[in-house]
């Protein structure tokens, strides 16, 4: 008995010394990664900071020639100035896309009550010229309040509802339906519409930075636009995700946590002397 009791005593000591070095590990790498991650975010914030102003100039001299010199050359160099113009354009889209991604959550403004009906509104105006274009259509519902940064908030419907207008599909008007619900101790908000869709087997890759679904000369863009909304989405302490059982356009899904309220603060009585 007492053989097969210390024997159990040492499986025990065993595994607890196991699960302490496994736990010592996995916080070493969330260390590392968490390093990583900083150092990553500050390099891309530093060399597009860097970038800025060299390709200013880039793109201002290129347009100059092509506003000057336009149709007093021959026919290819004109295409060849057309081809500077729009590669130093892109150039410039895509450094400030990618300033965008690695300022969130380092340049903050600190957590804030929000209303998400009005974060919509707003964010809904940038596209004013599309929407009168095209006929589209965007409602919402009473939409929740929450915790959060505001101008982050917006830039996370602006790139959804700028996506559904993106690839809206030929042959119907654009149509956008933002809806919430709560699940627990979170909401989840609906951004669907009846666009182009996208295939099951990309539903993660578009969250990726710098990934493309199209070529760019079907689609604008810079690839980072899901990315931003991704990391606006984590550093609210939520997910976001494609709906793979919506079969006309595209359905997505992100949580937001619901705000936390505050106890009251007691009443004290007062004493009578």
């Amino acid at each position: 008995m007492r053989r097969r009791i210390n024997t159990e005593l040492q499986d025990v000591v065993e595994a607890r010394r196991l699960v302490e070095e496994a736990n010592r590990m996995l916080e070493q790498q969330a260390a590392e990664l968490t390093r990583s991650n900083r150092d990553l975010e500050q390099f891309a914030y530093v060399a597009s900071h860097d970038l800025q102003e060299p390709l200013r100039k880039v793109a201002s001299f290129c347009q100059l020639l092509q506003r000057r010199y336009a149709r007093q050359l021959d026919e290819r160099a004109d295409q060849y100035i057309a081809f500077a113009v729009d590669g130093a354009q892109r150039m410039q889209r895509l450094i400030n896309d990618l300033l965008a991604f690695s300022r969130i959550g380092r340049l903050t403004g600190g957590f804030n009550d929000i209303e998400l009906n009005a974060v919509v509104v707003d964010a809904a105006e940038q596209f004013e010229t599309q929407r009168e274009a095209t006929g589209a259509e965007i409602t919402f519902t009473d939409l929740p309040a929450v915790r959060g940064e505001e101008p982050l908030l917006g830039a996370l419907f602006a790139n959804l509802i700028g996506n559904a207008l993106k690839f809206r599909h030929p042959d119907r008007t654009p149509r956008i339906v933002i809806d919430s619900q709560r699940v627990g101790d979170e909401y989840e908000i609906s951004v669907e519409d009846n666009g182009i869709g996208i295939e099951p087997e990309f539903a993660d890759k578009v969250f990726v930075i710098f990934q493309r679904l199209h070529a760019k000369d079907a689609y604008p863009g810079t690839g980072i636009g899901l990315a931003i909304a991704k990391k606006i989405v984590e550093y609210h302490g939520g997910r976001i995700w494609i709906d793979p059982s919506q079969t006309e356009g595209t359905l997505f899904r992100f949580t937001l946590p619901v705000p936390v309220l505050e106890a009251p603060t007691p009443l004290l009585e007062e004493s009578v002397s």
